[in-house]
């Protein structure tokens, strides 16, 4: 019985978080007055996300359940400071304040460095976490699903590493998100590096040339709000 009240809950939690993003997100960008204004749909996916843990072992599903609660956990975070410009603006918002989720009480950087990175070894994550700014990529208006989880990580990263602002080449130089500065570890291993690994992703033969130097273009940290 436990574990189908558990199944139950698990499922639940996808389902309304995915509610939230279909009726808030709209071209990456998010509907934060709206949001504000009617917050049911996030406070019940809060909700079940509160007490519901995933063990690492089931790794699609851990995935998906982390990367929506990191999302979510933005969103809150958000309407919860109104009006801002940015998350910058908030005090401790990455890594003072906390929010319930999966049983613990964590900050949104112990999602994202404690949580996911150390466990999925897995860089696309970043193109599927939204830090409610517009250097972000994009959020989706979807939720990430166990079932579908690695198929939506992979278009989200081809989405972001074939997008002409996020990664700009020009006259031997290719600009890229300061993301693969900060993370640097994530995208390169042994001889693998940044350049090598942007070009799995990228699309019509448009690899960029070995030897590139490779620089960072300012993050936008003004709010994703539509």
């Amino acid at each position: 019985m436990a574990s189908i009240s558990f199944g139950q809950q698990q499922s639940q939690f996808f389902e309304a978080s995915d509610a939230v993003f279909m009726t808030f997100v709209n071209n990456g960008k998010v509907d934060y007055k709206a949001l504000k204004a009617s917050p049911d749909k996030l406070d019940k996916a809060l909700n079940l996300a509160k007490d519901l843990q995933i063990a690492p072992s089931k790794i699609a599903t851990y995935k998906a359940f982390w990367i929506n609660a990191y999302n979510l956990a933005v969103l809150k975070g958000v309407v919860n400071n109104m009006p801002i410009n940015s998350p910058l603006e908030v005090p401790g918002f990455f890594d003072k304040n906390t929010f319930d989720l999966g049983g613990m009480s964590i900050t949104l950087n112990d999602i994202e460095n404690k949580i996911l990175r150390p466990v999925v070894n897995d860089a696309r994550i970043h193109f599927a976490l939204v830090c409610g700014a517009n250097g972000c990529p994009p959020l989706i208006d979807k939720a990430y699903t166990p079932t579908n989880i690695d198929g939506q990580l992979e278009i989200q990263a081809v989405i972001a590493i074939n997008n002409p602002e996020f990664i700009q080449l020009k006259d031997g130089v290719v600009l890229v998100s300061e993301i693969f500065k900060w993370y640097n570890e994530d995208f390169v291993s042994g001889t693998t590096t940044v350049i090598d690994y942007l070009n799995d992703f990228r699309s019509n033969d448009d690899d960029i040339p070995k030897g590139t130097t490779l620089k960072y273009h300012t993050y936008d940290w003004r709010l994703n709000a539509l």
